[in-house]
């Protein structure tokens, strides 16, 4: 099998099986991610050369894979013809697949328009990983994610109209210190308006080599301590009107919340308020993250 440039996954997907499909990241602005900066040029893999690994992994594993996942960082932009011809092929030589996973921002999922989606939905293609980051259109903007309030709404309602689950990925800490208010109760609104099946919490960590990481040696941007942080997820957590699963499954996080809204809302809000009634001290250390 073929893998090229840095492999990532959703911790989701820890037991499922990697395909490549695409290469880097055709967005690769964002200013907090260090993944694809130093290359590789984004670049979709050729169809038949994705199924021949397929059919490799068919060998090496049995027809009893239950989980595929296609990196790399966006591969909901691939062509639609290509990823309809992956998936199918993938769902014909592995008959007990459950579920086929990509990565995907909301404008290249927006770019797809309904029919194009519907298409993927019905070739296989289960659930998109997107990295929501944030709701507040100031705070998108300062991160260069490349979608606005407005075009996270409408790509994910497309996916989810077009049959597709969707998991949306919030990174606490990003608007800094000027910015949290804002950015918890925009990135709230946004997920209510979406109705996502799954919600998974990060801490913005600032990563190595990267524009974010420069503005904050530089004193541009003030990040937020661990107190400041979980008042932020508890402000989110407060806003939230969705039925959706909440997760907060990564290494970044002070502390683990995790389960169903909005029957268990009440249960996360004391854990937070429980987590904020310690001395900050008892949280981990400011570090910066190398991968």
């Amino acid at each position: 099998m073929h893998y090229e440039g840095p492999i990532y996954r959703p911790p989701s997907e820890a037991n499922s099986l990697l395909i490549q499909a695409t290469v880097g990241c055709p967005w690769n602005r964002c200013t907090f991610c260090m993944v694809y900066k130093n290359g590789p040029r984004y670049r979709e893999r050729g169809p038949a050369d994705i199924c021949r690994d397929i059919d490799e992994a068919r060998e090496t594993y049995g027809d009893h894979v239950r989980t595929l996942f296609f990196p790399a960082g966006n591969t909901i932009a691939m062509r639609t013809d290509g990823l309809t011809v992956i998936c199918a092929h993938a769902r014909k030589v592995f008959p007990q697949l459950e579920r086929i996973t990509v990565y995907g921002s909301s404008q290249y999922i927006r770019k797809k328009g309904p029919e194009e989606l519907k298409r993927l939905a019905d070739a296989g293609l289960t659930r998109i990983h997107v990295g929501l980051e944030s709701g507040d259109d100031e705070v998108l903007r300062r991160i260069r994610k490349g979608a606005d309030s407005a075009t996270h709404i409408k790509a994910g309602r497309m996916a989810i109209d077009a049959g597709l689950e969707l998991s949306l990925y919030v990174m606490l800490g990003i608007g800094g210190r000027s910015h949290t208010a804002a950015h918890a109760q925009g990135t709230a609104t946004v997920i209510n308006a979406i109705q996502p099946h799954f919600i998974r919490l990060r801490t913005f960590v600032p990563k190595i080599n990267t524009p974010l990481l420069d503005d904050i040696e530089a004193g541009s941007f003030e990040m937020l301590g661990a107190h400041g942080v979980l008042r932020e997820a508890l402000e989110l957590l407060e806003a939230l009107d969705t039925n959706s699963l909440l997760a907060s499954d990564h290494y970044t996080n002070y502390i683990n919340i995790e389960g169903r809204l909005p029957e268990d809302k009440d249960r996360m809000i004391k854990r937070v308020k429980e987590a904020l009634a310690r001395d900050e001290s008892d949280f981990r250390s400011f570090f910066v993250g190398t991968q």
